[in-house]
């Protein structure tokens, strides 16, 4: 079972333990997103490959974004992420990667979704059986199209909320995007006004999520609070 860890939302998270036990569970699709290499050195038993690290967007006007999500829930299917189950994703940790499966699925409407905790490291120090054998993804029905807008805020949106005191920008991404010695997008620096807390201030040092107390403190610290609207980016 998942340690208790003090979450609102517990269901979101699996821990090695947890699905060690549910890997003949044919009501499970289990997705690994490292790179192939990771993949062919050995990987969960039955899990299927899809690195998604790669895949962006550079123009979030609404007719690219839809474009954009449409080719993500065929890519799911084409690459066998089974809609009609329940679909576990996993990093090395609890990575961006398996984060960014977990919001594909949830913002294109597939509510049963978990991300497993530790990662790829938690399943190997939990005794995990590991298999090197490829996995031919299978036929499985179209990803639904039912977008969850509220899950999503385009960069017009963002602009005309910044003023406001109730809303909060919350920059995840490293110290050096942030404060503009590294530029992974058009340009470099951060949305004015931004919060900065790296995603890795998020894990411990087994690369697991922290207890929510502690997050909850390192948040509050910064003026991230349950008042207020956040945006992460």
């Amino acid at each position: 079972m998942m340690t208790d860890k003090g979450y609102v939302n517990a269901q979101l998270l699996i821990s090695a333990e947890e699905l060690s036990g549910k890997l003949d569970d044919e009501s499970i699709c289990i997705v690994d997103t490292r790179q192939t290499h990771e993949y062919v050195e050995g990987h969960i038993p039955g899990a299927i490959h899809l690195d998604l690290f790669g895949l962006s967007l550079n123009e979030t006007n609404e007719k690219s974004f839809k474009a954009f999500m449409w080719t993500i829930g065929y890519l799911f299917s084409q690459r066998g992420v089974d809609p009609t189950k329940k679909i576990v994703w996993y990093d090395d940790i609890s990575g961006v990667r398996s984060a960014r499966g977990f919001w594909f699925c949830e913002y294109l409407g597939h509510e049963s979704v978990q991300v497993l905790d530790g990662g790829f490291s938690a399943w190997v120090a939990a005794g995990g059986r590991v298999s090197t054998e490829a996995v031919e993804p299978g036929d499985v029905p179209p990803f639904p199209d039912n977008p969850q807008p509220e899950t999503h805020m385009d960069a017009d949106a963002i602009h005309q909320l910044l003023s406001q005191d109730d809303f909060a920008v919350l920059d995840t991404r490293t110290d050096d995007e942030h404060y503009a010695r590294v530029a992974r997008s058009a340009r470099a620096g951060a949305i004015p006004g931004s919060i900065h807390v790296e995603w890795l201030n998020n894990l411990d040092d087994q690369g697991a999520f922290k207890p929510a107390a502690e997050l909850r403190a390192m948040y509050e610290a910064v003026g991230i609070t349950p008042e207020k609207r956040v945006m992460c980016y």
